[in-house]
């Protein structure tokens, strides 16, 4: 895989979560096993079990508060801006940290998560707290969304690494990304959005022709 390439000897790397991560921990994994000598931030407690068993040394904000490169997947990329949707894997809190703590952030996806603009694909998961969760959502009601209460896939009420709820966010096309983020964010209750705007440093898009790069 063409971003874990990018990684080199005696990096602090942000390790991401969902299957597309997945797959660049492992590659990480096979270089480690090679003699590749990093340490990794995982942005997940799955992300964290598959390197840790894989062999990668895991470090933690207190040792190391920059991060080289973070290598992650992203629900939706904005061809151009590559502003994102992040968060349907449900990691997107920790996601954000360790994006905004990395030099580089390096986002791995298949050629449909390419959009000309966020939204129109898929919702903006929202994590909140669980305590008046329905009044956020009113709230976010308000600013044009129609929130959705995450359940598990046995229809229980799914829950973040940190305890909290997400609701998924349909908005339909988004005009202006970078407003609406600001606007969720200030809703009481909201504890982080899955809007990711201005972090990507680089997209590697897989297409049935190969790997498109795409840098900001």
């Amino acid at each position: 895989m063409a971003a874990v390439a990018m990684v080199e000897d005696g990096m602090v790397v942000g390790l991401g979560t969902g299957s597309t991560a997945a797959f660049a921990i492992q590659g990480l994994i096979e270089r480690v096993r090679g003699g590749l000598k990093i340490v990794g931030i995982p942005t997940s407690e799955r992300s964290a079990k598959q390197a840790r068993e894989g062999g990668i040394e895991l470090t933690d904000f207190a040792h190391h508060t920059k991060v080289d490169l973070t290598i992650d997947g992203a629900d939706e990329i904005a061809r151009g801006s590559l502003d994102l949707i992040k968060g349907l894997g449900g990691a997107l809190l920790r996601e954000k940290i360790v994006a905004a703590a990395s030099a580089r952030l390096v986002i791995v996806a298949d050629e449909p998560k390419l959009v000309p603009g966020l939204g129109a694909t898929v919702p903006v998961p929202v994590e909140v707290v669980g305590f008046g969760w329905e009044t956020t959502a009113s709230r976010l009601a308000q600013l044009g969304a129609r929130p959705v209460l995450r359940k598990s896939p046995d229809g229980a009420v799914f829950r973040t690494d940190g305890g909290n709820l997400i609701l998924d966010c349909h908005f339909g096309a988004i005009s202006d990304p970078a407003k609406l983020e600001q606007e969720l964010s200030m809703v009481v209750g909201v504890v982080e959005t899955g809007l990711f705007i201005g972090m990507a440093t680089t997209a590697l898009v897989a297409t049935p022709g190969g790997i498109l790069r795409f840098d900001r």
